[in-house]
Formats: structure tokens, C-alpha cells, sequence
């Protein structure tokens, strides 16, 4: 698959003139298009909802654009459920998914009515006795453990996991809440990360389904939803093939008339939780070659750096870099393309093969609107760029400003050898 990016040269070089390099660009079209699709695949399930996960995108302006298709947030910490809020999402709007998860953000979660969904049978009484009761509406966190291989290539390993309760807990953890007072109970798991596959989710689907069953069987649960959560990911290198959430939600469809609809189980809404596959074709970081180095390797150096976008230096992900104004170059210069943190892993590509380069060179980091702006820090004083939103009309729209050292320095307001600077 050809990796074409969504703003031209001419409009980034544009942008620039009023926004410095690095920034992270969205595109409103693409966002919008995608929420459709997914909406639509599903639309078989009269209960369907997308309870968009919040960590992946941050960013209230893209929460307000997902509200107006229908979806909810997915929280997993008290500043998440905040930006929720302050959204205007309210009550079951917000699906509380955390762990290790501290008593306030409990408290946080019931004052708003979200839905909490438990990690762990020992948080039931972390619950109880941080608001006092437990809510009528709950959910539960499923690992089934052991390997989960969706085919010859792709697995993942639940049992490694810090997530979920196993099997014998999740049916005691559904006994223990009933016995305190839920009526309405759902069912979440989350079983491999980033699959470019059309199978995924409906094998999961067929997992979480039997026990679905099994749960209503045993326990006389009332389940009213089943959470498939995310891990449809996308083709972040070329080569790869993207998923088709038309056929995703079909397969699921199957299963469901297959496992559900004869146990008498129609009625059960369906909810996705989905970060990556919602944004990150999405977004892109938008960076300048600002050096070349030339010793035991070929370096070029962008004012982008680890701070801005984390994966790789974590990881070893790969993101495609196009270099604008030369995509029909033959890439015939082999580059490590580098920030300028202090460590040696603040590397964007390795051995990467683009287009000669020069300084001043715009350069377009592919798929960084899920987890891009997210996972941002601020080491070695490092500050945060801005995120920006080309609109459907092709205007440009800041959505959050760059930090500037004041912000960095605000967290000192007590101290008097930094008013200078606040």
C-alpha cells in the first residue's frame, strides 16, 4: 500500500509561515470518513457504540468530532475522565477502564456515572469501600491467560499480561457483584495489540461470547454488553495490507448469530474501544531537517525529537517518512534520521532508504495521531509542539499550542529563583 500523505507541500509550507516545525497535523476528512465506516460496519447491532479510547488522542477539539458519531470516551485516569467531562460525554458517555487504579479515580468515575470496568476481583471491595456501594450497571475485565495466535505469524500473550481476571475470578467476581446489588453486568478483554488482520476481532468475539454464555448460565448474570476493546491495528509500513472493518464487522456478525442469538443472548449491544485504528492514519508529525552528520553513519537531524514522538525511540516502531516535494525520487540515500536528545535510541528511522535530503527539507512522519502527541514528556527540557487541525475546508485550526519554558518552569511557581521565567 502506498503511504500518500494528506496535506501537500504547498499547504505545509503555508502552515509553517504561521506555525514553527515540529507540529502534529490531523485531518478532519480522514477522522470524520473513519468513524462512518466503523458506525456502519456495525450498524447490524442496534446497541453499537465506539467508546473511543481517550490515552490514544488527548485532545478535546477530536473527542467533539468523534461526539457527533455517536461515540463515548474510554478513560483509564482522572485527568481522562475530566477532559470527558469538560466534553460534555455524561454517565454511561464514559467507560472507566483502569488498573492499579488509585480510590479517587473511582469516586471520580461513580460522581460522573460512568461505567467501571474492574480490573481485578480484589478491586471490588477497593470500589465498595471508596463510594460506598456498587453500581447497579458494572463491567469486568477478562484474561483467559495461555496464547492467543490468530494465525501462523500473529500472537500475542494474555498470560504475560498485567490486565484482567482469569477465568474461575471472573465467574466469582460475577457472584460477588451480583450478591452486592449489580443488575446489569458487561464483559471486556483485550488479547493482542496492533493486528493488521480481518480475523482478530472476531475470534476474540468468539472467546468472549462462550463465556458470555457460560457467565448467564451459571451465574444468572444479566449482561447487557460485551466490550471487544481495540487491538485492530494499522499498516504502518507499506507493505502491509490494511484491515477491512466492513468484513471485520461482518465476521463479527457471524459469531454473534452463531454463539448469542441461540442462547437467547439477541439483545446484546456491542462496544469497541478503539484508539489507533480510529486516529493514527490520522495524524502525522510534521518535522524540518535542521543538520546532516556524516561519520560512521549518514545522519540527518530533524527539530523533532523522542518527545514528540516516542514510539520508535521505544519500541523500535516503524513510521514511514516522506520527504516532501521529492515522493517520486528514487530513494537512494540510506539514512538514520535523529533528534537531538541525549540518547542514543532518539532515532525516527535506521538505515532508512529516502530521497537525498537537504537542510530545510520538510519532512512528514507518517501515522502519529494515535499515540503520537499522547505519549510526549519532557525530557532534557524538552518541549511539547503544537497539534493542528486541517479542516474539511482546508483551513488550518491550532487545537493545542506548542508549550513554551514557561510552562515548563510553571510547576516552580513556590520557588523564587524561577519567577523570572513565570
Amino acid at each position: 500500500m502506498e503511504k500518500k500523505t494528506f496535506a501537500t507541500l504547498s499547504q505545509l509550507q503555508e502552515i509553517t509561515k504561521t506555525y514553527p516545525t515540529p507540529f502534529h497535523l490531523y485531518d478532519e476528512r480522514g477522522i470524520r470518513e473513519n468513524a462512518r465506516r466503523l458506525k456502519e460496519a456495525f450498524a447490524w447491532n442496534p446497541g453499537f457504540r465506539e467508546y473511543f479510547a481517550v490515552k490514544a488522542t488527548p485532545n478535546p477539539f477530536i473527542l467533539k468530532i468523534l461526539q457527533e458519531y455517536g461515540c463515548g470516551t474510554d478513560c483509564s485516569s482522572l485527568t481522562e475522565l475530566l477532559m470527558s467531562d469538560a466534553c460534555g460525554f455524561s454517565g454511561h458517555d464514559i467507560m472507566f477502564s483502569s488498573n492499579d487504579t488509585p480510590p479517587e479515580e473511582f469516586r471520580m468515575a461513580a460522581d460522573l456515572g460512568a461505567i467501571i470496568n474492574l480490573d481485578d476481583i480484589t478491586h471490588i471491595r477497593c470500589l465498595e469501600e471508596t463510594i460506598g456501594y456498587i453500581p447497579e450497571t458494572i463491567c469486568c475485565r477478562y484474561n483467559p491467560g495461555g496464547l492467543f495466535q490468530i494465525s501462523n505469524d500473529i500472537m500475542d500473550n494474555p498470560g504475560d499480561a498485567k490486565y484482567g481476571m482469569t477465568t474461575e475470578q471472573l465467574f466469582d467476581a460475577f457472584r460477588i457483584l451480583k450478591e452486592k446489588g449489580a443488575k446489569r453486568f458487561g464483559i471486556h478483554a483485550f488479547l493482542a495489540s496492533n493486528t493488521v488482520t480481518n480475523e482478530y476481532y472476531p475470534m476474540l468475539a468468539k472467546v468472549l461470547f462462550d463465556v458470555a454464555v457460560q457467565l448467564k448460565e451459571e451465574t444468572g448474570a444479566d449482561i447487557r454488553f460485551i466490550n471487544l476493546s481495540g487491538g485492530i491495528g494499522i499498516p504502518y509500513r507499506p507493505d502491509q495490507e490494511p484491515n477491512d472493518i466492513r468484513v471485520i464487522g461482518e465476521g463479527v456478525r457471524k459469531v454473534y448469530e452463531e454463539v448469542l442469538v441461540p442462547a437467547g443472548m439477541g439483545d446484546v449491544a456491542l462496544y469497541t474501544e478503539l484508539g489507533r485504528f480510529m486516529l493514527a492514519p490520522y495524524g502525522c508529525l510534521v518535522t524540518r531537517a535542521i543538520h546532516e552528520k556524516h561519520t560512521h553513519k549518514e545522519y540527518i537531524g530533524v527539530d523533532a525529537c523522542a518527545v514528540n514522538l516516542m514510539r520508535p525511540a521505544m519500541y523500535g516502531a516503524y513510521h514511514h517518512i516522506t520527504v516532501m516535494g521529492k515522493e517520486n525520487l528514487p530513494c537512494d540515500h540510506k539514512y538514520d534520521v535523529v533528534g537531538s536528545l541525549c540518547e542514543n535510541n532518539d532515532k525516527f528511522a535506521i538505515d532508512r532508504m529516502l530521497p537525498e535530503i537537504q537542510t530545510g527539507d520538510l519532512l512528514v512522519i507518517h501515522d502519529t495521531g494515535a499515540h503520537g502527541f499522547a505519549m510526549g514528556y519532557n525530557y532534557n527540557g524538552k518541549l511539547k509542539s503544537a497539534e493542528l487541525l486541517l479542516k474539511e475546508d482546508g483551513s488550518v485550526e491550532m487545537i493545542r499550542r506548542a508549550e513554551t519554558p514557561k510552562d515548563y518552569f510553571a510547576t516552580f511557581d513556590f520557588c523564587d529563583i524561577m519567577k523570572k521565567y513565570l
